[in-house]
Parts: C-alpha cells; sequence; structure tokens
C-alpha cells in the first residue's frame, strides 16, 4: 500500500469515536514536514484515533485541504494556539508537538495540567540543563522547572523511566543516528575518552518546510555544503548528555566531539559516520558482536553483516537505523556508520515509538519496518 492511499483510506478514522484501545491523539503542528509525518503514521496506528491536530497557516482549513494525501478527512485544523482545554474536551490524552523550537515549551505545563501526556519533537526539552538550553539555543528557557521532568526518548536506551513520563522529549535526528552508533561503544567502556569525530549527510526536510534561502531547489538541487561544522551544532549538547549518562568510565566532566553536518541533494534520510578512539585494541568480530548483542531485541535497530553499509535508500520511509561498523587504525579506532530516515526514527516514527512505550505496547505498533521501494 502506497503512502498516500495508506493515509486516505484511514483519515476518516479520525472523526470516529474510539473503540477497544484506541487513544485519542492530537497533533501540533500537523502540516510541517515532520507534523505530517505524525499524520500519515498515526494513521496506519491500531491504537491511534486523531482528535485534533493543528497549523499556524491552514486553520480553518480541514485536515485534507491542507494535507490533500489525507483525501476523504474532515477534521478542521486549529490555530497552533489552541487551548490544553478544548483538546481534552475532544478526548485528546496524547499530544505530539511537532513546532519549531521554541514554540512551545511556554505552554508544555498546560497541556500536562489538562491531563495529556505529551511527547514534544523540538529541542525544548532535550537538555536538563537551562544553562545549557541557553548556550545550545541562545534563548533563555521559558520553563526551566520541566527540564528535569522531560525524558529523554532515544527509545532504545531509555530504558523504564519512559513508561510513567508524562513529558518526553524525542531526540534530534542528527542526535538519533550519532548516539545510535556511539553508545554501545561508550557504555561498554571501550571509548577511550579522546575526541570523536563525527560526518553526516542530511536531506533539505530537515531543515523544516519554512522556505529559506538555504533550501531553496536552486541553492541545494545541485550541490553539497557543509554547515555548523566542528563543535557549533546544537545537537551536540543532547549528544554529550547522553554519552555521560551511559558513560561506564565516570565521571565525564566534557565529550568532546567534532560533528560536521552536510546538506546535500535529497528530501529525506541521514546517513552518519563516527570515529571513536579505543582505550584498547579491538578485532571486528567483537565489535560487530558487541553491536548485535546491544540491540538483539531492538527491532528498529538492524547491524549489518558482511561488508555491506548503510544506505539512505534501504531505510527510506522506515523507523530503522541501519548500523555497520569497521575497525581501524590496527585496532585502536571503530568505525560506526548510521542511516536512518530523518523524518521517521529522527523525528515522527520514533516519537510513536515512545508513544508505544508509554501505553505499554510493543515499540514496532503501527510502524513501518520496510523501507519504500528503493527505486
Amino acid at each position: 500500500m502506497s503512502a498516500s492511499t495508506a493515509v486516505a483510506g484511514s483519515a476518516l478514522r479520525a472523526s470516529e469515536p474510539a473503540q477497544g484501545t484506541r487513544v485519542g491523539v492530537g497533533v501540533l503542528g500537523a502540516t510541517g514536514y515532520v507534523g505530517a509525518e505524525l499524520i500519515r503514521l498515526l494513521a496506519e496506528h491500531p491504537h491511534a484515533a486523531l482528535r485534533a491536530a493543528s497549523s499556524r497557516q491552514h486553520q480553518g482549513r480541514a485536515l485534507a485541504e491542507a494535507l490533500p494525501a489525507m483525501a476523504g478527512g474532515t477534521l478542521v485544523l486549529d490555530d497552533d494556539g489552541a487551548e490544553p482545554g478544548s483538546w481534552r474536551e475532544r478526548g485528546v490524552e496524547v499530544v505530539f508537538a511537532a513546532l519549531p523550537h521554541g514554540a512551545f515549551a511556554a505552554r508544555a505545563r498546560a497541556f500536562l495540567d489538562a491531563g495529556m501526556r505529551v511527547v514534544d519533537l523540538s529541542s525544548d526539552f532535550r537538555l536538563r540543563s537551562a544553562a545549557e538550553y541557553r548556550r545550545r539555543y541562545g534563548l533563555d528557557h521559558p520553563a526551566p522547572d520541566l527540564l528535569t521532568d522531560a525524558v529523554y526518548g532515544l527509545t532504545e536506551w531509555c530504558g523504564d523511566p519512559l513508561a510513567d513520563a508524562r513529558l518526553v522529549a524525542n531526540p534530534g535526528c542528527y542526535a538519533t543516528a550519532l548516539l545510535l552508533a556511539t553508545l554501545p561503544i561508550v557504555a561498554e567502556g571501550w571509548w577511550s575518552g579522546d575526541v570523536i569525530v563525527a560526518n553526516a549527510l542530511s536531506g533539505v526536510s530537515g531543515a523544516g518546510r519554512a522556505p529559506s534561502l538555504a533550501t531553496h531547489f536552486v541553492e541545494v538541487g545541485n550541490g553539497a555544503a557543509p554547515y555548523k561544522v566542528g563543535e557549533a551544532h546544537p545537537h551536540l549538547g543532547e549528544v554529550g548528555q547522553a554519552i555521560r549518562s551511559v558513560a561506564a568510565k565516570a565521571p565525564i566532566d566534557e565529550v568532546r566531539m567534532i560533528f560536521n553536518p552536510h546538506l546535500v541533494p535529497m528530501a529525506r534520510g541521514i546517513v552518519a559516520n563516527v570515529a571513536i578512539p579505543l582505550g584498547r585494541c579491538v578485532g571486528e568480530a567483537a565489535a560487530r558482536g558487541l553491536f548485535a548483542g546491544r540491540y538483539a531485541g531492538a527491532p528498529f535497530v538492524r547491524v549489518l553483516d558482511g561488508e555491506a553499509l548503510p544506505e539512505t535508500r534501504f531505510v527510506r520511509g522506515s523507523n530503522r537505523c541501519d548500523l555497520a561498523v569497521r575497525v581501524v587504525d590496527r585496532g585502536r579506532r571503530l568505525l560506526v556508520f548510521a542511516a536512518i530516515d530523518n523524518l521517521v526514527k529522527g523525528a515522527a516514527g520514533q516519537a510513536i515509538q515512545n508513544w508505544n512505550r508509554l501505553q505499554g505496547w510493543p515499540d514496532e505498533t503501527g510502524l513501518p519496518l520496510a523501507a519504500w521501494a528503493s527505486a
């Protein structure tokens, strides 16, 4: 079934009453790239009933009009400033906030106080320190008291706290790829503590749907460009925080990672490689065994065998992360390659995976494991 057919066939459920185990869902920022991906995936979720959605640009219009793939849906879009009380009255139990960074933090408590659980897909609650938030994003956090309440939702690594969370901070797309590639080594104590070097290529949808010169087709259609290189990218704040939280050799005061992201002419996807210096010599079989063992129970992480390397086309449209491991520098350095769809595993899919954990359902409930056709 194609993506558009799946959404169109399920959109009519938005106006039906919840039945059985269906849970009322609301999406803030429903017509951005991530919000639209949430709508697509929730339409196929067996336990989701879309009760409310919002859009600053399209308020008052039918969802099917703003997102033509939703043909048949009659849900009318609210403004992004929708009142939490009205959503609760419509049966919304969980809110996915897919708003721009800084747009939701001040309103989060109102949704929580109205009795809803929240999965926030922006950067607003990923960092536990208000000072670090200001350093990374140049803003004073409007709700610093909530920072320590939020659970950082890198699903494969967040463990038991996620089950009882009221507020989940969905990781950034780059952070998801980098951390799934790095944390097994750190947690095992193999990392030497020296500088980690990471490079990544990303599709243009990672910059959001709002038009800008940097993402104009003429600017990106026939070239590739690095940006926010070295230690400048804001996702490094959450990456360092997560690495410190699992480090076998504690305490680690500072995690140094040099990160070089690049924008490339494709719509979606991230492929990254991470070079991790080791404190001991390891063989490739041991390294692959470490990753295979750590992700053995993770349905959306696939550790590739042999000479295979991850490619974005083999994860496009899926909630999967493909990883490959290589040992270089005479066993003293590990190269880990990762590929994800930035809109699915890097955003909307992981948010729903986290919601599945909140509800006590299997991670894979309603989420695509297979990629779209590679052509």
